[in-house]
């Protein structure tokens, strides 16, 4: 076996690409595929209730913030 013939890295380039996963790994029941979409949801709804917080505290206290003693 010459240096063309071996492995790239010691990993086989065509078989590693080549088949399919046999095991599907965790299977979520629709149960909680739905809690899980509820708890993004959720998670979506506050970061953009604190983003619009921020906005609206920006806005009330208007352009005297940008103006400080040096």
């Amino acid at each position: 076996m010459g240096w063309a013939d071996r492995p790239v890295g010691g990993v086989t380039t065509g078989i590693a690409m080549s088949e399919e996963p046999k095991d599907d790994g965790i299977v979520l029941t629709e149960a909680q595929k739905r809690a899980r979409r509820s708890r993004s949801i959720a998670i979506a709804l506050s970061l953009a209730a604190l983003v619009i917080l921020f906005y609206v505290v920006t806005l009330a206290k208007g352009p005297i913030v940008l103006v400080r003693p040096l």
